[in-house]
């Protein structure tokens, strides 16, 4: 639908933007993404926190709405704290009342925030389903299964990423409270390993069956893939992980924009296996040995892009055969067969080190771009800028800068409140998951972006899942991007 050319359509974007907003976000996006506007959204900033991001040059179209921080008090729970390292994260409606439901990792903390949002999209209460002692490990990106995309759900897969015994969680966005200490949520099928994310593919990708890649954050990590008969089968299904056909692990033997077949090669044992043996079958099976696979996504459009999927190796330094500055791979699967695909490597940090890519940790794929989010905590001494959010162009293949945080470090009283530790290196921040909302909430081109300021820490936000498992006291944001290009 062109949004230009509908009279009605224009008319409940006023509620949203108004009309000037809206005209000037039509001209920078073309046609919109065909969601219907709801009139009752209103974004806008809900946070006392400003926004910790900027758009780069040639971007300034999009808007940005800071949407919860760790400093808001939330008026159905005044002493809920949002916290640390906003990492993966999901939105729903609420189906037990009105408004939506956000669901977040906080990494540091190994909880799972719950946000209830009024109907404008406003905050309004708090709380964690999953603390510290329930979560076990670190919980880095993650996935919301839902039954219009997936096929089953909504389901929160969320997954341990705290050394090779790890696993993944799967949990339901309106389990009550009184759980979040529950460790028996696991899914033993999907194995132990230190993973970033399992991601199911949608429901159309390979019909009846389900098939979710996962991404072991390792210095020598696996694509590893779960496929099971039946849609929404996490317990009877088979794991494998990914090799080239030729046999060869190294992954700097594969060069960028050059395609290699690959096939998955199934893991012995994988619901009792440990996480050492599984890391030692690959060794022995040759599965490619990635510099930490940290999160992955796939295209949107449905149909053939949903075999489609894009990941990223972060990188490691100093390891012969593994990429130090960071890529981001293409992975195409056969039309009937999940176990076989093309893998290309289509953007390397490394071609221009320090400029380019640096240590791209997570990922988020719309139709024709994706969102490369950095973490440059690595502090390599050759790197030029801090972390950004890339915008890689599926079909020429280019990408350039498209968000950059922005430490003000110039502005004295913006530090003393916000880098509170006196940490002025390059890529003291890092980017948490960017996701898609436009069609939950009907807005469209909608993402939230969550934001880790590694340098913001108060004591009041300590312990804020209140467990006192990370003693973790850094402060975390959510904002709202909206006019992403899809």
């Amino acid at each position: 639908m062109n949004f230009r050319s509908s009279t009605a359509v224009m008319v409940g974007l006023v509620s949203i933007t108004g009309i000037y907003g809206c005209n000037k976000l039509n001209e920078y996006l073309g046609d919109w993404d065909g969601v219907k506007p709801n009139p009752k959204i209103e974004l806008k900033s809900h946070s006392i926190t400003p926004s910790l991001v900027r758009m780069a040059t040639g971007f300034e179209q999009t808007e940005i709405y800071p949407l919860i921080g760790s400093d808001d008090v939330l008026p159905g729970s005044p002493s809920f704290i949002y916290g640390a390292q906003p990492d993966g994260g999901g939105l729903i409606k609420n189906e037990e009342g009105k408004g939506y439901v956000m669901i977040t990792n906080h990494e540091i903390l190994r909880g799972v925030s719950r946000v209830f949002l009024d109907e404008t999209f406003k905050p309004v209460k708090g709380e964690y389903i999953v603390d510290g002692d329930g979560g076990q490990w670190r919980l880095c990106s993650a996935s919301m299964a839902t039954p219009k995309e997936h096929g089953f759900g909504p389901l929160f897969l969320t997954a341990g990423e705290s050394g090779s015994e790890s696993r993944i969680h799967a949990i339901n966005p309106f389990a009550p409270v009184s759980d979040k200490k529950r460790t028996d949520r696991v899914v033993p099928a999907l194995g132990r390993a230190s993973m970033e994310n399992a991601v199911p593919l949608p429901k159309d990708a390979f019909r009846g069956k389900t098939v979710i890649a996962i991404g072991e954050d390792d210095a020598s990590g696996q694509v590893v893939l779960y496929v099971s008969n039946g849609v929404g089968n996490l317990e009877n299904g088979s794991l494998y992980m990914m090799k080239r056909s030729n046999n060869d692990p190294v992954e700097t033997n594969m060069e960028v924009g050059s395609a290699y077949d690959v096939e998955f090669v199934q893991i012995d044992n994988h619901t009792t296996a440990t996480g050492v043996e599984i890391a030692a079958q690959s060794v022995a099976k040759n599965a490619i040995q990635f510099a930490r696979v940290e999160d992955l996504d796939y295209r949107k459009g449905g149909g053939d892009n949903s075999r489609e999927l894009y990941f990223v190796s972060t990188g490691v330094n100093g390891q012969t055969g593994k990429t130090k500055w960071g890529r981001l791979y293409r992975l195409v699967f056969e039309k009937n067969n999940p176990l076989k695909g093309k893998l290309t490597p289509v953007a390397d940090g490394g071609i221009n080190p320090g400029n380019d890519l640096i240590n791209p940790d997570n990922v988020c794929a719309t139709e024709n771009f994706v969102y490369v989010q950095e973490d440059g905590d690595s502090y390599y001494p050759e790197a030029l800028h801090d972390s950004w959010i890339w915008q890689y162009n599926i079909k020429t293949g280019t990408y350039k800068p498209y968000v950059k945080m922005d430490h003000r470090r110039d502005d004295a009283a913006f530090s003393a409140k916000y880098n509170t530790v006196a940490n002025n290196r390059l890529g003291s921040w890092e980017f948490g998951a960017m996701y898609d909302v436009s069609e939950t909430i009907g807005s469209p081109n909608t993402f939230i972006l969550n934001i880790h300021p590694h340098t913001w820490q108060e004591s009041k936000f300590l312990n804020a899942d209140g467990s006192t498992v990370s003693g973790n006291m850094e402060g975390g944001q959510t904002i709202i991007l909206r006019g992403v290009q899809k």
